[in-house]
């Protein structure tokens, strides 16, 4: 038996260990910093250099190359930096290590020159590298040998994810586009900051979860049916031990990392600069393109001859998660357009110019949307206080700086807003809907999962895929009246909501369950790793969504925007039928995961 396990699931709030609570803000504060400066992305390098608040004046598709490398490289760190924390520093030290960095990249990012910028960016997809992987680790150690119980673990802590992510595209978006891009840039650095000192005082809350690893295997008796048994783990460990790295493995990785990377840097380099780093063609493709596909034919044979060599059981539930990654790619590939071509929409083809009655309420609903959620965080808060200050009071203590730091920008913002006669909503205001959908929806979806009509993993995806389809389907739909190549247009916005509710209830059907599936899926040896080759599936989404985002003036002006968001429509749900359809064949290979 594990006691620092036991000694966690004591103190409970909300029915899971006030250790899950912790992780939670500490996500929560991570995900205020990332995505309170990343929604700024693309509004500040598509700015027009001479207005209120200038920005870069970016060509589109230049900008988002450019935030889909980022993007994509925010999800290829994790695998070193998972790495790492396997084998060397642990994953509690590898969490504070990726926040300092990125507390430092929020830092240059604020100061706005091309030399800081780049240099900010690099520090958070390194920082990033550190956090990502790690964190969700924890969650994974925290609850071995309580299986039954990951679900809502994950759903809970993905709540903790988009409460950050609403807040900071919020209040980040709010400063930024209303007194200066490098407002909402240092905003997001102090909360990242705070996120960092949270998570340190709350050490002693954790024990040896998390610390640094043992080269000792500990083989626990099951503490209840659904556990797998010391004979299972034991199995699992020795079939990793008989599948070591060979040299032509290492050769396959570095050749297509060289490959991919050299694509990912390429791509933002031709098109902002004109410089070209694979200036020739093989078979009629550009250098970049042969490379990029070479990279990815290396990637395929290095992943199927090590799958190979494991034994049936570790095997096939390895395949199940290959299979899983390539949904997961489809989906990102169309799910972060919200960051890129749907705030594009936001901002040039929405009505967001409001008077008299309807600025009003809006207003209210405005201030509803703002306050209800942080209300009820705030009641966590309440309770996470009074379970562990006595154990964890600093931790507490500057928890609490934090929110009333929060609530001291919620409520300028109101303020500001309701003396306001009427109301021009901000393009990044679109970007919170995800967030507080996910907030709203999250428990219900985490009680769905732990009742007895909890679908398959392959069910869940191929619902996640056919709903987000059917987002884009609405966003087609509403954008039929545009003009062919117009650059502005005013579409409604409700369609841009319903889009943003479909794409939400898509997501919680996948993106928490993946995590969990992969966490009980993998041996336990090989975690952090593969949680980082997860994220690599989410970075070819990334850079995917860039460059498909990047077609919409193209796709615009030779169709309309309406075939541009056709496009995201008939992929997701193409491959949310085929998921379903292949449901029976991954729970076989799943062996009985549930």
């Amino acid at each position: 038996m594990n006691t620092d396990i036991e000694n966690l699931f004591k103190d409970k709030v909300l029915g899971h260990p006030a250790g899950l609570m912790v992780l939670f803000f500490t996500e929560m504060w991570e995900r205020f910093s990332f995505y309170g400066m990343r929604i700024l992305l693309i509004l500040f390098l598509t700015a027009p250099l001479i207005s209120d608040n200038p920005g870069w004046d970016w060509p589109r598709e230049n900008a988002l190359a450019l935030i889909g490398t980022y993007a994509s490289l925010l999800y290829l760190t994790p695998i070193i930096g998972g790495y790492i924390a396997d084998k060397i520093t642990g994953y509690r030290i590898a969490v504070v290590i990726g926040c300092a960095i990125m507390t430092l990249g929020h830092v240059f990012m604020a100061l706005e020159t091309t030399t800081t910028f780049y240099l900010g960016l690099a520090f958070l997809v390194i920082g990033t590298g550190f956090f990502k992987p790690n964190i969700t680790s924890i969650i994974s150690e925290m609850y071995k040998g309580k299986e039954s119980k990951k679900d809502g673990a994950y759903t809970i802590f993905y709540m903790g994810v988009n409460a950050g992510a609403f807040f900071g595209m919020m209040l980040c978006g709010y400063l930024a586009e209303n007194f200066g891009w490098s407002w909402g840039f240092g905003l997001a650095g102090i909360f990242m900051f705070l996120g960092m000192m949270q998570f340190l005082l709350a050490k002693n809350l954790f024990g040896n979860i998390g610390g640094k690893p043992s080269k000792i295997y500990e083989v626990e008796l099951p503490q209840n049916i659904n556990e797998e048994s010391p004979k299972v783990i034991e199995e699992e460990i020795a079939a990793e031990k008989l599948n070591p790295f060979l040299p032509f493995d290492y050769i396959l990785i570095v050749l297509s990392s060289i490959g991919g990377l050299l694509y990912l840097f390429n791509d933002p380099i031709e098109k902002i600069s004109g410089d070209n780093l694979l200036p020739f063609e093989v078979w009629g493709l550009s250098g970049s393109n042969f490379v990029v596909l070479l990279a990815l034919v290396l990637f395929l044979i290095l992943l199927v001859s090590r799958i190979s060599r494991y034994i049936p059981l570790v095997r096939d539930r390895i395949i199940a998660v290959v299979i899983f990654g390539i949904f997961t790619v489809i989906f990102f590939a169309a799910f972060e357009q919200a960051l890129g071509s749907m705030t594009l929409f936001a901002r040039d083809y929405t009505n967001r110019n409001l008077l008299g009655s309807a600025a009003m309420i809006f207003k209210i609903v405005d201030a509803l949307l703002t306050t209800v959620p942080l209300i009820i965080i705030t009641w966590v808060l309440y309770l996470l206080f009074k379970k562990t200050y006595s154990r964890i009071s600093l931790s507490n203590i500057v928890l609490a700086f934090a929110f009333a730091l929060i609530w001291g920008l919620v409520i300028y913002r109101l303020i500001d807003k309701f003396s306001q006669e009427g109301n021009q909503i901000d393009a990044s205001w679109f970007g919170i809907l995800n967030s507080f959908f996910i907030i709203t929806l999250a428990p219900l979806f985490s009680r769905w999962w732990e009742s007895k009509y909890n679908p398959s993993a392959a069910m869940k995806y191929g619902l996640g895929l056919i709903l987000l389809g059917l987002g884009f389907a609405i966003l087609s739909y509403g954008s039929g009246g545009v003009v062919q190549g117009a650059k502005t247009a005013s579409v409604s916005m409700i369609f841009l909501i319903l889009a943003y509710l479909l794409h939400t209830m898509g997501e919680l059907c996948l993106s928490p369950v993946g995590l969990s599936y992969l966490s009980k899926l993998v041996p336990a040896r090989m975690i952090g790793f593969m949680f980082g080759i997860w994220y690599l599936a989410i970075a070819i989404g990334q850079k995917a969504a860039g460059t498909m985002g990047g077609m919409i003036d193209k796709i615009s002006e030779q169709y309309s925007l309406s075939t541009f968001f056709l496009m995201f429509t008939l992929i997701p749900i193409a491959f949310g039928i085929i998921s379903i359809v292949l449901n029976p064949v991954i729970k076989r290979l799943m062996h009985g995961v549930r």
